[in-house]
């Protein structure tokens, strides 16, 4: 295949995962999506839900694991890989791991708490069992772009929230 048709295709997963990285925004989540392609097809999709779903595991990566786990019936996804619009965090890292997914291709970099290189690399460390290969930085302009926006619009909705009158937020030290 050549190169540009590569890109092509993993640009499309990417968009994909933005797509259900909205479908988290427009339910007031952090905006991030995943997908589980196999065989070149989609076989499930997940976004943050954690506090709608009052779930501290429901990341877009678990979810759309948990997705493809049902449609294949196995807890191990060999043969898959996971298209994700931030950096997967630890948890998730442990759950990639644990489902056997061969790639991870994440967009924006999580220098907070991305653990596939950003702050820590589960999937390069030696010690551990399963190494998915990872690619980050796809379409990383559009995906940072969006959280980016998301909490813009967030702070600004807090900063309208504050007129006159309103008791401000009390902040402990």
């Amino acid at each position: 295949m050549p190169v540009d048709e590569a890109e092509e295709r993993e640009e499309a997963y990417m968009r994909l995962a933005l797509d259900q990285a909205h479908n988290a925004w427009v339910l007031g989540e952090v905006p991030v999506g995943a997908i589980v392609v196999r065989d070149g097809h989609v076989i499930a999709t997940g976004f943050n839900h954690p506090v709608g779903s009052a779930d501290p595991t429901a990341h877009a990566e678990i979810r759309a694991l948990r997705a493809a786990a049902e449609v294949l019936g196995n807890y191990r996804l060999p043969e898959c890989s996971l298209y994700v619009t931030l950096e997967p965090c630890a948890m998730c890292a442990g759950a990639i791991q644990h489902a056997r997914i061969t790639r991870v291709v994440y967009g924006a970099a999580d220098p907070k708490t991305g653990a596939c290189g950003s702050v820590v690399d589960l999937f390069g460390d030696p010690r551990l069992n399963h190494h998915a290969s990872v690619q980050g930085g796809i379409m990383a302009a559009e995906c940072g772009g969006m959280l980016a926006a998301f909490f813009a619009e967030r702070r600004q909705r807090r900063k309208d929230d504050n007129e006159p009158g309103l008791v401000e937020e009390i902040t402990l030290v």
